[in-house]
């Protein structure tokens, strides 16, 4: 059997988020490390941080993609992703799995357990070994 992973979001989210500028993705890759910032953390964050209005722009613009949220605190605004960090993980994970392993989960865990700075502990490998089981279970 096959197993196949299908991303769980809209299709339009899902495109939109591909469709990210190196800057875009950099911005949104801080909101999903720190789960929300302002644009004075993302900015020190950033390599090489462009001017504070360059990084306004780059929100406006992942707003209007609805890829981001915001929140009044004061005079500032903080900065959240518009869907869950759990749920933008799986989606990209699914992509990778699709676009680069052949829509095959088996390649790429052998892939990640051929990483040089893997070192799995023997309870690692029991957890492992029960997630695959439960997954197997409920036809995954």
């Amino acid at each position: 059997m096959t197993a196949t992973l299908m991303p769980k979001s809209e299709p339009t989210t899902a495109a939109a988020a591909a469709a990210l500028s190196r800057r875009e993705r950099q911005v949104m890759d801080i909101l999903h490390r720190r789960s929300g910032a302002t644009v004075a953390e993302i900015m020190g964050d950033l390599p090489d941080p462009p001017t504070y209005s360059a990084v306004r722009s780059v929100l406006r613009i992942l707003s209007e993609k609805e890829l981001i949220t915001h929140r009044e605190d004061g005079p500032r605004y903080i900065y959240y992703p518009a869907k869950p960090t759990e749920t933008a993980r799986d989606d990209v994970l699914a992509h990778v799995v699709r676009t680069y392993f052949g829509d095959s989960p088996e390649q790429a865990v052998t892939a990640l357990l051929r990483m040089s700075d893997v070192d799995l502990t023997d309870a690692d490998v029991k957890r492992l070994r029960g997630t695959i089981r439960r997954a197997r279970q409920s036809g995954r």
